[in-house]
């Protein structure tokens, strides 16, 4: 069994159609994939533009609300409000709220108060740093690191989710080429428009 470790902004729409690959990666290779909180509002504070264009704050609603997820119900439970949040945020395009989600994902509704709070800013940060000491600044979200950090990277970016072997076959080609002492990077075409759809 290969351990995954995935660290994800829960907002970003193309960190959900990756995450969605990985799960479907691990019907037709045998991965464990463990979540993990990656912040953007973090990773952008000291910066002079607003990448996100959040001046209001809300991305920082989301990741909260999962450090509190997984600090008080666990690893699984983190995964499935992740599950929930995505279909209801980029699938559904029910922007707002965490109940919802929180609801959905066998979880007490009430965890979404953190979401305002900085109760959980230092589990966040504290998350958010270990992913990044693996690849460096220059990344966003996500980050993968596979078994303990052995290989480590950003991405990849999708538009849409592969299924079946198609997720299978890409997840031995990322392993392949990231695995290549001296990889750096590799890009493809401009980024399409997110495809929730099959």
């Amino acid at each position: 069994m290969t351990n995954v470790d995935f660290w994800f902004d829960p907002s970003c729409p193309y960190t959900w159609i990756t995450s969605r690959w990985l799960v479907e990666a691990a019907t037709v290779r045998p991965l464990t994939v463990r979540w993990r909180v990656l912040s953007l509002s973090v990773l952008n504070e000291d910066r002079d533009d607003d990448p996100e264009g959040d001046p209001e704050g809300y991305l920082w609603g989301p990741v909260r609300v999962c450090a509190a997820v997984e600090r008080r119900h666990g690893q699984e439970a983190l995964g499935r409000f992740f599950a929930a949040f995505g279909v209801r945020v980029h699938e559904c395009g029910e922007w707002g709220g965490f109940a919802g989600a929180l609801s959905d994902a066998g979880l007490p509704p009430e965890l979404e108060d953190v979401a305002w709070t900085t109760e959980y800013d230092d589990a966040v940060r504290a998350s958010h740093e270990q992913g990044i000491d693996l690849v460096g600044r220059h990344v966003g979200t996500p980050i993968v690191s596979v078994d303990e950090g052995r290989v480590a990277f950003f991405g990849p970016v999708l538009s849409r989710v592969p299924r079946g072997e198609e997720a299978g076959r890409l997840w031995d080609g990322t392993l392949l080429v990231v695995g290549v002492p001296g990889f750096h990077e590799l890009k493809g075409r401009t980024h399409e428009p997110p495809q929730y759809g099959d």
